[in-house]
Parts: structure tokens; C-alpha cells; sequence
């Protein structure tokens, strides 16, 4: 799952810059459940190594955007991730529509 947190972390700060707990609740609100620090602060770590993204300190906080190397990795992950899951998302959006869940 390591992959897919990566992706989501890539995916909010696509929206607008974020802090790191405001990555965790805007995960939390996708998934139901909020990485813990141990597992969030890595991600960012690893992914500001990589060229991904940059962290910049605002007042005791870090707020972290997407480089250019970044924006052509979310969109690169978001074309691999429709073209692995988009068919899953679209029969469960359906079955929802249908039934009200997806089961």
C-alpha cells in the first residue's frame, strides 16, 4: 500500500499545498482511516528526496507542493491508475448507483 500512499500524498498536494496533517485528514476522508505519523512523515521524506515534492517551513510547519518532476509523476500515476483500477471504479460506481453499495 505503500504505492498507493504515495500516490494520494501526490494527488492532494496536486490540489493545493498541504501541511503534513492536512495530508492525513484529507486521506482519512477518502479512505476512513488517517495515516499515523509514523507512516505519513516517511512518505514525505522519501518523496522530497526523490525530487517529488518540496517542503518549506511556515512558521512550525512544513508546507509541502509538487516540483515539476512531481506533476509529471502524479500524472503519470493517475494515467497507471485509471488504466489499472478506472474498469473496478466505474462497475462499483454503477453497482452503487443501482444498489447503494458495493459489496
Amino acid at each position: 500500500m505503500r504505492g498507493m500512499l504515495t500516490f494520494q500524498i501526490l494527488w492532494e498536494l496536486g490540489k493545493e499545498p498541504l501541511n503534513g496533517q492536512q495530508i492525513a485528514d484529507r486521506i482519512a476522508e477518502r479512505r476512513g482511516t488517517k495515516p499515523t505519523p509514523g507512516t505519513i512523515y516517511p512518505a514525505l521524506k522519501d518523496l522530497e528526496e526523490r525530487g517529488l515534492i518540496q517542503g518549506e517551513k511556515s512558521g512550525r510547519q512544513k508546507v509541502y507542493t509538487l516540483t515539476d518532476a512531481g506533476k509529471k509523476g502524479l500524472n503519470d500515476s493517475a494515467k497507471y491508475f485509471h488504466q489499472a483500477f478506472g474498469d473496478i471504479a466505474e462497475e462499483c460506481r454503477i453497482i452503487v448507483l443501482k444498489t447503494g453499495g458495493c459489496d
